[in-house]
């Protein structure tokens, strides 16, 4: 990896810490890290998506707290960033109303998987992704708009780069 790709990594997972600082105490699930990371795993491909995922998860548990959760957020995140950078290679035309559409089934992706986590720990995994289905609703609904929000934005800054770089 170049030394700018690494940079930008690390930019990148700046923001999304600090996207799910900001807005954890507002609606819960509600934050920008998914779509981030989707549009990061689209744009940059699937290693630099999973190196947010991983580094996000990780930040962010220092802030908010450590546990068994950090892991299966890691596992989670990292899917989703490797599943955007797949979909990113086979998408050119209509990116984002794909990407957005992916967003929304993430979420609930996320969630499932956090359930398989509290599964393997406290060992009802149905009541407990059925309790969690609202708060997936919200993760959808939360990338969807930070998805229409930032794309047009985190791409015209990845074409300036390109600008500059011809």
């Amino acid at each position: 990896m170049s030394t700018y790709k690494l940079t930008l990594i690390s930019l990148i997972a700046a923001l999304c810490v600090v996207g799910r600082l900001v807005f954890q105490f507002f609606i819960p699930n509600v934050q920008p890290v998914t779509a981030i990371i989707i549009i990061s795993g689209a744009l940059l491909g699937v290693v630099p998506a999973i190196c947010i995922a991983l580094i996000t998860a990780y930040v962010t548990s220092l802030f908010l707290g450590m546990g068994i959760w950090t892991i299966w957020q890691m596992i989670a995140w990292g899917l989703i960033g490797c599943l955007a950078g797949l979909l990113g290679k086979w998408t050119a035309r209509h990116q984002q109303l794909y990407l957005t559409i992916f967003s929304c089934f993430a979420a609930y992706l996320f969630g499932f998987i956090l359930s398989i986590g509290t599964f393997t720990v406290g060992g009802n995994f149905l009541s407990y992704y059925v309790a969690g289905l609202p708060f997936d609703t919200w993760h959808a609904i939360g990338n969807v708009v930070f998805m229409i929000i930032l794309y047009p934005v985190i791409t015209r800054v990845f074409r300036i780069k390109q600008w500059y770089s011809d």
